[in-house]
């Protein structure tokens, strides 16, 4: 295995909790079952990737009204109340960044499945998305993991190699194709687990 550099974070899931039932699950007075029914009908994961790829939260949220005319006040809450989404740092993993970051050892960088409009929100949130080197946003460059094309223009803004890189995400594709181009590929369940792995591998 190449000497490590370079370790590469995904956010939301490892270091930014967001989940967009805390705010339906108000908007359906804490019925949790029609939360899910309309993140799982209306307001989707895939129409939501849509805005991670550069699709303006406008347009998006017109299309999804034109779709279902119904649930038009439901639906622009999905942008309007964004923020309210972020639950907060994964603390654990925060404090495993905030280690690496001390030690001056590791560049550290960052790609991330986001919208472009949403980003400086968790940027002014969260002071430790400062600490990173670099950030890939792919509402930025209109790509998004799982694909290849993400990681490969990483490697090409950041300078680095895959084999002496580390990526850190939650999403099982996403680390297939880390490791397929050569990466180490770490998936994320917990901050105790990503630790071991890391003091495992002799980062930490």
């Amino acid at each position: 295995m190449a000497e490590i550099k370079n370790i590469i974070f995904d956010f939301g899931g490892v270091l930014i909790d967001w989940n967009p039932l805390n705010v339906y699950s108000k908007a359906f007075n804490g019925d949790i079952e029609k939360a899910n029914w309309f993140l799982k009908h209306i307001c989707t994961t895939s129409w939501n990737i849509e805005q991670d790829a550069g699709r303006s939260l406008a347009d998006a949220t017109e299309l999804k009204i034109n779709e279902f005319p119904e649930y038009e006040d439901l639906i622009r809450m999905y942008y309007d109340q964004w923020e309210d989404m972020l639950s907060g740092a994964i603390q654990g993993t925060v404090d495993i960044l905030e280690s690496l970051s001390a030690s001056q050892r590791y560049r550290l960088y960052a790609i991330t499945n986001w919208s472009a409009e949403t980003f400086p929100i968790a940027q002014r949130k969260y002071e430790f998305l400062s600490w990173f080197e670099g950030i890939i946003v792919s509402g930025e460059v209109k790509m998004t993991k799982p694909a290849k094309d993400i990681f490969q223009h990483a490697f090409r803004t950041f300078k680095v190699t895959p084999e002496s890189s580390i990526f850190i995400d939650d999403n099982r594709d996403n680390i297939d194709t880390a490791n397929l181009l050569g990466m180490k590929g770490i998936w994320f369940d917990h901050s105790a687990q990503l630790k071991q792995e890391l003091k495992t591998l002799g980062v930490l």
